[in-house]
């Protein structure tokens, strides 16, 4: 049986429709709106969680409808709880970045492929030399209204920096 690590966001409530569609042994790292920090500590206990248990495939979820995502877009209510300051800084520059590549009318699903983009792109970091060839990392966004999982756009799309010579 596969084993899949899944960071999701509690508000969310992606756990059992998670466990409903992928027949895996599901863990579980949670964090509002995905924006986990990689601290030493934290890393150190998922490498840990990986190599213990033999988890071959990481994925970062998040719902089209996060609030979280949508309160940093909006009026930034809950901007005050510990850590989502910054996150909510990094979600306005992601929407910015969007905005220049992608004239697209479904803008929430760049800007959260942008962010599942840096996390995976943090995780590799804090991952490099562990002994994990087969770890296949990857985001998704879920659409409750269609009940699908959707990939987020590759890394290429989701560029931080676009120059034309």
């Amino acid at each position: 049986m596969q084993k899949s690590l899944y960071f999701v966001c509690p508000t969310d409530g992606l756990e059992p429709v998670i466990n409903t569609r992928f027949d895996n042994r599901n863990y579980y790292y949670t964090s509002l709106g995905n924006s986990v920090v990689f601290d030493d500590v934290t890393s150190g206990n998922i490498r840990q969680l990986i190599q213990e248990h033999g988890i071959t495939e990481v994925s970062f979820v998040l719902s089209i409808n996060n609030p979280i995502v949508k309160d940093a877009l909006g009026n930034q209510t809950f901007s005050d709880i510990r850590g989502l300051h910054s996150f909510y800084g990094e979600v306005l520059r992601q929407k910015g970045y969007s905005e220049v590549l992608c004239s697209e009318p479904n803008s929430k699903f760049t800007i959260l492929s942008y962010h599942l983009n840096n996390k995976i792109k943090e995780l590799q970091l804090v991952l490099d030399g562990l002994n994990v060839s087969q770890l296949k990392i990857m985001g998704k966004i879920y659409n409750k209204q269609e009940h699908e999982f959707y990939k987020i756009y590759s890394d290429l799309v989701c560029t931080e920096f676009f120059s034309l010579n």
